[in-house]
């Protein structure tokens, strides 16, 4: 239904994940023991993306009839792999969580979604999706924006790249993202800004 009524448009970057792997193998130990999970990228991702939705209010509004509903809260859908396809769990108010509450939160959904126990209040009512195809390999991609929703992030696989770093060819490892919005509500320089606020959050990850 999103592609016959929305007016679907897909913007691209792409992120320097160095400073977020380093940060993560130095705490990921420390992490570990103090909060009993894992620290993935996800966490690094929701928090960037609480950021950005804040910033850029039309990115979590939604098109209800005639009017358009802006929320005032961050609720991320997540897309989490299910024995029977994905799933779509929704970390309520991220804004106010830390890197622990949402990968406590995420590590629950994600063996209620092996288990098939998630329960329909907790896959409903998200403002804003995120999607990440780099866990099956995929290097690029747009993403289809989950109705009512007006914008979804793709992630995609990390892959060590040529890239000029202050003139001099290095290589660092580089993810492709992608923000699948709707333009009838989001204008090109919002989603284009939207998109740059997580990729300089997610490269300088410790101000998160």
């Amino acid at each position: 239904s999103a592609q016959n009524t929305y007016a679907m448009l897909t913007t691209f970057n792409e992120i320097d994940m160095s400073n977020l792997m380093s940060m993560r193998s130095s705490y990921k130990d420390q992490f570990m023991e103090r909060h009993g999970v894992k620290l993935g990228f996800m966490s690094a991702f929701i928090k960037a993306s609480a950021r950005a939705l804040k910033a850029e209010p039309a990115v979590n509004a939604m098109i209800d009839g005639d009017e358009i509903v802006y929320r005032d809260y961050v609720d991320v859908s997540v897309a989490v792999s299910a024995p029977k396809g994905l799933v779509v769990p929704v970390l309520r108010n991220v804004d106010s969580m830390t890197f622990a509450d949402v990968e406590r939160s995420i590590a629950t959904y994600g063996k209620k979604a092996k288990d098939g126990t998630l329960a329909i209040d907790e896959m409903t009512g998200g403002t804003f999706t995120i999607s990440n195809g780099g866990v099956f390999g995929s290097l690029n991609g747009t993403p289809i924006i989950n109705p009512p929703q007006s914008a979804i992030l793709g992630m995609h696989s990390i892959v060590q790249r040529p890239v000029v770093v202050n003139g001099e060819i290095v290589a660092r490892p580089m993810m492709n993202v992608a923000l699948t919005y709707d333009h009838r509500l989001v204008d090109g320089r919002e989603a284009v800004t939207f998109l740059k606020t997580i990729k300089e959050a997610v490269e300088d990850p410790r101000r998160l």
